[in-house]
C-alpha cells in the first residue's frame, strides 16, 4: 500500500514518502516520454501565465524566506541569490516561454545510416527518465528545472534548500497548475514537501532505482557530498572559479566594462569572475585603471605584489585565495607574463567552468580558446554569459563542468539520451 503524500512539514515516515514520490515520478515519466510536443507546450503556456498571474503570491512567500535568512545572519550575496523581484519573476516567466518555443528534442533522429545487408539504423533522442535536482538558495531553479525536464520528456523531483522553501512552493504551485490544464500527471514535477535534510540522502541513494540522474545546484559542500554519496549518475558542477585575462592587446574601455560586469553584475552567481589576470606587457596602462575601477565599485581586491603596488587599498592574496569561489564582491588579481602564463594559471587554479580573454589579438584569442580546458571559454565577453538563457536554451538546470554526457549549460537537449532503432526486411545474422 502506497504511503500518503503529506508533510509540510511533519513527515512521520520519510523513507516511505520519498519512495512514493519516486514511484509516482516514474509513472509520470512513462507518460511524458510519449506526450506530444503540443501537449507539453500547452502545459508550458499555462505555467508561464500562472507565474505572471501569481507574482504577488510568489513575492510574498519569498519575502518570508528573505526575512528568515536575514534574521539568521546570511551574507548579502546569499540574500541576492535568494531574493526574487518583479523583474526576476518576469524573467522566469520569459524563460518558460523560451523553453516552450525551442524545438522538442524527443524523437529527433540525430543520425541514420544503412548497412551493406540492407538494414537501416537510426540514433534517436529519448528522455533520461526521472531526474532529481538538489539545489540551494535560488528559488528560480524550481521553474528552470521543472520546465526543462518537462520539455525533454523527463519527470523531475526537486529538493530545494530549506532557506527557499516557501518561495519554491509558490512557484511549484504554478507549475502544477500548468500540468493540470494540459492533462499531464502532477507527479511530472514533484517538489519534496519537507525541509528534512534526510531527504537529500534518500535521493542520493537512488530510491531503489526510482531516480536515473542527479543534478546538484549549490555550494561546494553540497556538490562534493552529492558526488561522494550518489548511487546514480551525477551532472557535476563543483564550483565556478572563473578568470578574466586582460591581454596587452586589449581595448582598455572594453576590458573595464567586461571585468566590472563579470565580477559585479551579480557576484553570487556561478558565472561571476573570481580572478583577474593582467598581461605584464600592458600592465603599465591597464592594471591601475582596472583595480581602481573595481575598488571604487565596492569590490575588495586581493592581489600579488605588482597589483598591491598599483593601489595601496589592495590586500595581499594568500595561496588559498587563488582557488576560492567567493560568491561575493571580492576578486583576486595577478600580473602574468602573457597568454601562456595566464593559461597555466587557469589550468592550476580554475574549476573548468568559465574563463574569458579580452584582446584585439586574434592569435592570442585562438590560443586561449583552444587551450583553456573549461566548459565555456569567451573572447571579449563577460563570464556572466555562462547561463542557459543567454545560450538560447531558455533556462538551464545547471552548468556541468564534467566531460561525460553533458558539458556547460544543461538545457532540454542535454537532458536526453539516445537509443538505436533498427529497421530490417527479414535479415538474420550468419
Amino acid at each position: 500500500m502506497s504511503a500518503p503524500l503529506q508533510a509540510i512539514d511533519g513527515t512521520v515516515d520519510l523513507p516511505a514518502l520519498m519512495t512514493e514520490l519516486a514511484t509516482r515520478a516514474r509513472a509520470a515519466a512513462r507518460v511524458l516520454a510519449l506526450a506530444p510536443p503540443e501537449q507539453k507546450n500547452r502545459a508550458l503556456d499555462a505555467m508561464e501565465s500562472a507565474i505572471r498571474a501569481n507574482a504577488s503570491a510568489i513575492l510574498a512567500a519569498n519575502a518570508e524566506d528573505v526575512a528568515e535568512a536575514r534574521a539568521s545572519g546570511e551574507s548579502a550575496a546569499f540574500i541576492d541569490r535568494l531574493m526574487l523581484t518583479q523583474a526576476r519573476i518576469h524573467a522566469m516567466a520569459d524563460g518558460v516561454a523560451t523553453v516552450r518555443d525551442i524545438a522538442d528534442p524527443i524523437g529527433v533522429v540525430t543520425e541514420s545510416w544503412q548497412r551493406p545487408n540492407g538494414m537501416t539504423i537510426e540514433r534517436v533522442r529519448v528522455p533520461l527518465g526521472v531526474v532529481a535536482v538538489i539545489f540551494e538558495s535560488r528559488p528560480n531553479v524550481t521553474a528552470d528545472a521543472g520546465v526543462l525536464c518537462l520539455k525533454s520528456g523527463n519527470a523531475v523531483i526537486l529538493r530545494g534548500g530549506s532557506d527557499s522553501f516557501r518561495s519554491c512552493r509558490a512557484i511549484h504551485d504554478c507549475l502544477v497548475q500548468g500540468l493540470r490544464e494540459a492533462g499531464l500527471p502532477e507527479a511530472s514535477i514533484t517538489l519534496v514537501p519537507t525541509r528534512d535534510r534526510a531527504a537529500v540522502g534518500l535521493l542520493l541513494s537512488g530510491l531503489n532505482g526510482g531516480v536515473d540522474v542527479i543534478v546538484p545546484r549549490g555550494g561546494k559542500s553540497l556538490v562534493a557530498r552529492v558526488e561522494a554519496e550518489a548511487r546514480v549518475p551525477v551532472f557535476a558542477h563543483l564550483e565556478g572559479v572563473n578568470h578574466v585575462y586582460v591581454d596587452h592587446a586589449a581595448n582598455l574601455e572594453m576590458a573595464k566594462s567586461i571585468v566590472l560586469n563579470a565580477k559585479m553584475r551579480r557576484p553570487g552567481v556561478c558565472g561571476a569572475a573570481e580572478t583577474l589576470l593582467v598581461d605584464r606587457a600592458g600592465a603599465s596602462t591597464t592594471l591601475k585603471p582596472l583595480i581602481e575601477m573595481l575598488i571604487d565599485a565596492g569590490c575588495e581586491v586581493r592581489g600579488d605584489s605588482a597589483v598591491q603596488r598599483a593601489d595601496d587599498r589592495v590586500r595581499p592574496a594568500t595561496d588559498e585565495d587563488w582557488d576560492t569561489e567567493y560568491e561575493d564582491a571580492i576578486i583576486t588579481a595577478k600580473v602574468v607574463d602573457g597568454v601562456d602564463e595566464a593559461i597555466a594559471h587557469i589550468h592550476d587554479h580554475g574549476s573548468r567552468h568559465t574563463d574569458a580573454i579580452v584582446t584585439e589579438d586574434e592569435a592570442a584569442a585562438r590560443k586561449f580558446l583552444n587551450e583553456v580546458d573549461s566548459a565555456i571559454v569567451l573572447h571579449n565577453a563577460s563570464t556572466q554569459f555562462a547561463d542557459g538563457g543567454e545560450f538560447g536554451f531558455g533556462a538551464e538546470i545547471g552548468i556541468a563542468t564534467g566531460k561525460f554526457h553533458a558539458r556547460g549549460p544543461v538545457g532540454a537537449e542535454q537532458l536526453t539520451s539516445f537509443k538505436y532503432r533498427v529497421h530490417g526486411t527479414g535479415q538474420t545474422r550468419p
